[in-house]
C-alpha cells in the first residue's frame, strides 16, 4: 500500500516543459481575452494594421485565437518545449505563424506591430529594473506610432503577511488538470516574491503531480508609474482588470490587484 506521503508527492519540474498541461490550464480565458484585445485595438490604436506580436508566447493559445481571427501573429519566447507546442497549435489548425526564440528583454523585430501583448503576470519574471525597462522599450521600438500594448499583471501588496493562494481546474478529453498558485509575503526591499505552482494531472488513468516554485519582482501602483514614466516612447491611456471588459476603466491603485495596462506607442 502507498503511504499518505508518498502519495501526495510532488516531482519537481519546470511546468513550462509540459506546456500541455500548462495550456489546457490558461486556455479556459482565451477566447474573452482575444475578444479584449480586438476591442482595446479599435479603441485606442492610431493604426489599422493586423500584425499582432505576443512576447512569452507560452503555448501559443493566443496566437491560434488571434491567427483564427485574421491577425498575422508573431510569438516570442525563451521555452522550446513551448515554442514547439505553439508550432504543433498552428500547424494542427492549419493557422501561420511566426514563432522565435527570444529574450523579453532583448528582442528586435523584422518590421513594425500593430498591437502587442502579454498576460498572466509574465512580465514580472523580468527580475531587475533595468530588465522591466529594456522589454518596455523593446515593445516600443516593435510597436508602430500608434500601436498599442496591453500588459496584464498582479499588483503586490507589500502590508500582506499571509500567504495568496489562486486555483484553477480545467479539463481537455481525458486530460483533467488542477491548478494551486501560492504566493509568499514579498520581500520590499530586494522586490521579490516567491510563488509555487502545484498541478495535479489525471490522464488516461494515471495521476502525476508536479512543482514549480519561482521568483516574481514585486510592483505596487508608484512603482509602476515610475517605470513607466522611464520610457517616454510609450504613452499609459488606460488601465483595466483581468476581467477583461473594454467598457470598464479602472483606475491604477493599490486597491486593485489585478493590472491590466494599455501603453500606446507615442507618434
Amino acid at each position: 500500500m502507498t503511504s499518505p506521503t508518498a502519495a501526495t508527492r510532488f516531482e519537481t519540474l519546470d511546468w513550462y516543459e509540459t506546456p500541455k498541461y500548462y495550456d489546457i490550464v490558461f486556455d479556459v480565458d482565451t477566447s474573452k481575452e482575444a475578444d479584449f484585445l480586438a476591442a482595446i485595438y479599435e479603441r485606442y490604436a492610431g493604426t489599422r494594421g493586423k500584425r499582432v506580436l505576443e512576447p512569452a508566447c507560452g503555448s501559443g493559445r493566443l496566437l491560434v485565437e488571434l491567427a483564427r481571427r485574421g491577425w498575422s501573429v508573431t510569438g516570442d519566447d525563451r521555452s522550446q518545449p513551448m515554442l514547439a507546442y505553439a508550432r504543433e497549435r498552428l500547424d494542427s489548425a492549419g493557422l501561420v505563424g511566426t514563432l522565435r526564440r527570444n529574450d523579453m528583454a532583448d528582442f528586435h523585430t523584422r518590421g513594425r506591430f500593430d498591437l502587442a501583448h502579454c498576460f498572466v503576470s509574465t512580465f514580472k519574471y523580468l527580475l531587475t529594473e533595468k530588465a522591466a525597462r529594456a522589454h518596455l522599450e523593446c515593445i516600443a521600438r516593435a510597436l508602430k506610432p500608434g500601436g498599442v500594448y496591453a500588459l496584464g499583471f498582479h499588483l503586490t501588496d507589500y502590508a500582506a503577511t499571509g500567504r495568496t493562494r489562486e486555483r484553477w481546474v480545467a479539463q481537455r478529453g481525458d486530460t483533467r488538470v488542477v491548478c494551486n498558485i501560492q504566493g509568499w509575503p514579498a520581500d520590499r526591499r530586494r522586490r521579490l516574491e516567491q510563488v509555487r505552482a502545484r498541478l495535479v494531472i489525471d490522464e488516461g488513468g494515471v495521476r502525476k503531480r508536479s512543482e514549480t516554485t519561482w521568483n516574481f519582482r514585486t510592483y505596487d501602483a508608484s512603482q509602476v508609474r515610475r517605470l513607466l514614466r522611464s520610457v517616454p516612447a510609450l504613452e499609459h491611456v488606460a488601465t483595466y482588470d483581468f476581467r477583461y471588459d473594454a467598457d470598464e476603466c479602472c483606475r491604477l491603485s493599490d486597491a486593485q490587484y489585478d493590472t491590466l495596462l494599455i501603453l500606446r506607442r507615442r507618434e
